[in-house]
């Protein structure tokens, strides 16, 4: 068995080391998500409607299967922190391959339902019609989609957040250039968008699978398929599956409320939503460190220092998401301009990026706190937690359904669930029983 290692003295040093790749990985992926509504919103209004309920799908699945990133994040840091290099790789893999069964049960299932899922929305023919077509295409992307979560949070796990940046910034370089081409270039339209986007996740998903490869390899770590350690990566993920199924809940019900709000407000939500991802991803960046800080420490025994990084961590949280909701509500004219030539979509992006800007600084202390209790392993915790304040929220959003009061008290009711996560979670960062000490 090999020495645990060491604390790192200097916390600001250790998360500013893992949280600002973390950030530039984190980013990339809205980013991309921008970069498509820029692209399919010059195809047309129609075609922006149909890329927001596709969008939403896609987040759905892959949100509920973000587990295969964090499990493997808390599993590898936990047994790394306690000497076991070969155990943590072990486990990485047996995640890898869990991502890629999921995968290809998904995107089977995407194909043949599609269409009824979409018809979900009550979108119109025009806008269903774009949304199917995109979906059935991405789809055969969700298999090395899936590998790229799991093989980012074995790397996350063992310290390392530069190589996913790397190969993630890569990947998303070649999809927007994809993109342009094969819709701009080629005319395929909304279907060249998910084209060059299932392109690029395989290649994402084949440089990162060879990486944690050959670092299991020269661990000693054992390469053959191992159903017992994917049945144990499955059943360890499950918390985090209904903890993420709950917040998922929060945002289908979110974009139902504003499908009903017509056609301009969906556009507008789709603009508002792509930002709020993006702002989403660069707050998560501390919770991505925390959570290889907080099962590094964990697994080592020290408490202590786990407390530490937890103030630290909240600190900060707060800090960049006031800085980020300026940020918004300065750039807020030039954005609304940007994505969209429509005036009416203008005038409500005028109003739901104001409300996306006041409640960034409590998001950054949700994230913060997500990501320390999901490095601590307090999968059944955050699981409950997020079905009782995804519950708070759904009457005030259908509410707005029902009352037609627009898109920006929808945004309002949804920055209203952030405050409710952000509470349950402070209540249990301040106690001791998510602090469980040792590997496992």
């Amino acid at each position: 068995m090999e020495r645990p290692v060491p604390v790192t003295p200097s916390l600001t040093r250790e998360l500013l080391r893992l949280a600002v790749p973390a950030l530039a990985t984190l980013l990339a992926e809205p980013l991309l998500l921008l970069a498509d509504t820029w692209i399919v919103g010059h195809l047309g209004t129609p075609q922006l409607a149909g890329l927001t309920i596709a969008s939403t799908i896609i987040g759905v699945l892959v949100g509920l299967s973000i587990f295969l990133a964090y499990g493997t994040t808390a599993t590898v840091s936990r047994r790394l922190g306690a000497g076991n290099r070969t155990g943590a790789l072990s486990g990485g893999v047996d995640g890898m391959v869990l991502g890629a069964i999921l995968g290809t049960v998904l995107a089977a299932t995407l194909l043949a339902g599609a269409p009824a899922v979409v018809g979900l929305f009550g979108a119109s023919d025009a806008v269903a019609a774009h949304a199917v077509t995109y979906l059935r295409i991405v789809g055969f992307g969700l298999p090395a989609l899936l590998v790229i979560l799991a093989a980012t949070g074995v790397l996350r796990g063992l310290q390392d957040t530069r190589t996913p940046l790397v190969v993630v910034v890569t990947m998303n370089l070649a999809n927007i250039g994809l993109n342009l081409a094969l819709v701009l270039g080629a005319g395929l339209g909304i279907g060249g968008a998910a084209l060059g986007t299932a392109i690029s996740q395989w290649l994402g998903a084949t440089v990162l699978a060879a990486v944690v490869l050959r670092g299991a390899r020269a661990a000693g770590a054992p390469l053959a398929f191992r159903p017992a350690g994917v049945l144990t990566a499955a059943r360890d993920g499950s918390w985090l599956v209904l903890r993420t199924a709950a917040l998922q809940a929060a945002l289908v019900v979110t974009t139902f409320t504003a499908s009903g709000l017509g056609e301009t407000a969906l556009a507008a939500h789709q603009v508002t939503a792509s930002l709020w991802s993006t702002t989403a991803f660069a707050l998560d960046a501390l919770a991505i460190a925390a959570q290889a800080m907080v099962g590094l420490r964990l697994g080592a025994g020290d408490g202590v220092a786990a407390r530490a990084l937890t103030r630290r961590v909240v600190v900060w949280g707060a800090g960049f998401g006031a800085i980020v909701g300026v940020v918004i509500l300065a750039a807020r004219p030039l954005l609304a301009v940007f994505f969209t030539p429509d005036a009416a979509v203008q005038a409500l992006l005028a109003v739901t990026l104001v409300v996306l800007a006041a409640f960034a600084p409590v998001g950054g202390i949700t994230f913060a706190l997500d990501g320390v209790l999901i490095g601590a392993g307090d999968a059944r915790y955050l699981a409950l937690a997020g079905a009782i304040t995804t519950g708070l929220y759904a009457p005030l959003a259908l509410t707005v359904h029902a009352t037609s009061a627009g898109l920006g008290w929808l945004w309002v009711a949804y920055g209203g669930w952030i405050t409710f996560r952000a509470g349950a979670l402070w209540l249990r960062a301040r106690g001791e029983s998510w602090m469980r000490l040792g590997e496992s």
